[in-house]
């Protein structure tokens, strides 16, 4: 007898073929069944007609390291049909953490990942224990970050590595991938890996050479320098011969809306076609949301947090910090690419500064300087502010949906307090509303396929989204018409609307829409 079977469903497998009408019979949290199960006892049915039936989506690209170890967390994923997420993206993990450079790590995480006292960040093994004691929503999948393994060797100061560094790194990143970590990720846009060189990042990441161990990077540049920095990585891929993933493609700048991103995507097939293994991913939403000190320049960021601090506080050091601002286009100046309007701040350190919480640089400066306003308040708030900021265009944003080689993540970060992206809440639910249902950029079998299989399959999780037999019993049930994304700018912790059922792991995480309080995810390790 069957624990479940879901009945007269229109089902989507994730493959991007249409749908077909069937059964899909559950037994202990796995797919055992397809077809006709008319004639095949269950404990319990669940009748789907009129239906779709899908794998739960994946996430891949998630900053919830620590949030998943928050009371009730997966009201944020299941509402909108994700139910595996994969951290520690952007370079950014929480482990391994340990040695003199611990204080200056946590430092610079936080603003992302928000707190995580009491949370084991030694190593993955040690995080991976602490996670399967932990209830748990939904399925995580942990990435071992480039950055926070650099900075853990050598700190935030030096900016040139020696051969004993690079040892070290060596030994770290293969010790994390043993560990079970599913993938590695780069943040070249942050501190410290944005000291690398090219040669030296080849260099850091040798032991991947010849691997099928996934590299997912936050690239150097993503607006006027957009192209030179899809090179830059495609260069590494060749040369290591690794799969590369280049995360949350975008065309910052309006100056670079609906110019750069068709020749980006143009190089990244001209790179498949020549045997490189790369893909890309993007989120549904105009604005990106991470620390406010990445308004800086690379180098301003040497030293860390409190390095950082110190810069902003030294007279003659911030006078050509400004004159950087609001001249120079020689790293992503994100206030002369889309205007200190158009950056928003969503979380600050210290409670007199909340007032600003949910405004622009602009509006919170009033009749002041943004530049000089924004400078102060990383000064005042240690760095510790993140920003929400409006960078890409909707439709880049839909050219690079319909690439055969993209799929969709969400970026969500996660700091403690202040205001969330919506995309942390919506981000998944927007592609099927805003591009399947009213722009008509995707079709739904497409959209489902870059939210299962495409990313499942990067990574090797050959049992997730998939509808098949064998598969884990991560479905979705629900009509598409009827999910709505509810979380604003304004507002953005509510939950998405219009997802019926959702299993994780073949138990209901959510029945007839509502939250059932069960939590049957699991820890996912990745391949070596």
């Amino acid at each position: 007898m069957l624990d479940l079977c879901i009945r007269n469903g229109s089902v989507l497998d994730g493959s991007g073929s249409p749908a077909m009408r069937m059964d899909l019979g559950i037994l202990d949290g796995k797919i055992v069944a397809m077809g006709d199960l008319s004639k095949i006892p269950a404990v319990k049915d669940l009748n789907a007609a009129q239906k779709f039936v899908c794998p739960g989506f994946l996430d891949l690209h998630r900053h919830a390291d620590a949030a998943i170890f928050r009371e009730n967390y997966g009201d944020c994923d299941l509402f909108q049909g994700i139910t595996s997420i994969g951290n520690g993206n952007c370079g950014l993990s929480l482990i391994p953490q340990y040695g003199s450079h611990t204080e200056a790590i946590a430092a610079y995480l936080k603003p992302v990942t928000g707190t995580f006292d009491g949370i084991p960040v030694d190593s993955l093994s040690s995080y991976h224990e602490a996670l399967k004691k932990h209830p748990m929503a939904v399925n995580a999948l942990m990435l071992a970050g480039g950055g926070t393994i650099r900075a853990a060797v050598a700190g935030f100061q030096k900016t040139r590595l020696e051969e004993e560094d690079f040892k070290q790194i060596h030994f770290l990143l293969e010790k994390t991938l043993e560990e079970g970590a599913g993938g590695v990720s780069l943040g070249l846009g942050y501190a410290p890996e944005c000291f690398y060189s090219t040669e030296e990042l080849i260099r850091a990441l040798q032991p991947l050479s010849g691997t099928k161990t996934v590299v997912s990077v936050h690239m150097r540049e993503e607006a006027m320098k957009l192209l030179p920095s899809i090179d830059e990585m495609l260069t590494v891929a060749k040369r290591l011969k690794i799969p590369l993933q280049i995360s949350h493609l975008k065309a910052t700048g309006k100056e670079n809306w609906n110019r750069l991103a068709p020749i980006a995507l143009h190089r990244i097939e001209q790179a498949r076609e020549e045997g490189i293994d790369v893909f890309c991913d993007v989120y549904a939403y105009t604005a990106g949301s991470t620390q406010l000190m990445h308004i800086l320049p690379p180098e301003f960021l040497k030293g860390g947090t409190s390095a950082v601090t110190a810069r902003l506080k030294d007279p003659s050091l911030r006078k050509e910090l400004l004159r950087r601002l609001k001249n120079d286009l020689d790293f992503d100046n994100y206030s002369l690419l889309v205007g200190w309007e158009n950056i928003l701040v969503s979380a600050v350190k210290n409670p007199e500064d909340t007032v600003y919480v949910g405004r622009s640089l602009a509006d919170s400066a009033g009749n002041g300087d943004p530049a000089v306003f924004a400078l102060d308040l990383l000064a005042r708030n240690d760095c510790e502010v993140t920003m929400i900021d409006f960078i890409t265009s909707e439709s880049d944003i839909a050219t690079i949906l319909q690439s055969p080689f993209s799929y969709v993540i969400s970026d969500s970060t996660f700091p403690t307090g202040g205001k969330l992206h919506p995309r942390v809440y919506g981000a998944f639910s927007t592609v099927i509303e805003e591009y399947v249902n009213k722009r008509h950029a995707l079709t739904l079998e497409q959209a489902i396929h870059k939210m299962t299989m495409l990313p499942a399959d990067r990574y090797g999780l050959s049992s997730k989204g998939r509808i098949s037999v064998g598969a884990d019993a991560d479905i979705l049930v629900f009509d598409p018409d009827k999910i709505h994304v509810c979380a604003t700018y304004d507002d953005p912790h509510q939950p998405s609307l219009g997802m019926d059922h959702v299993l994780v792991n073949g138990v209901p995480a959510i029945e007839n829409g509502i939250k059932t309080g069960t939590c049957a995810g699991k820890v996912l390790e990745g391949r070596l």
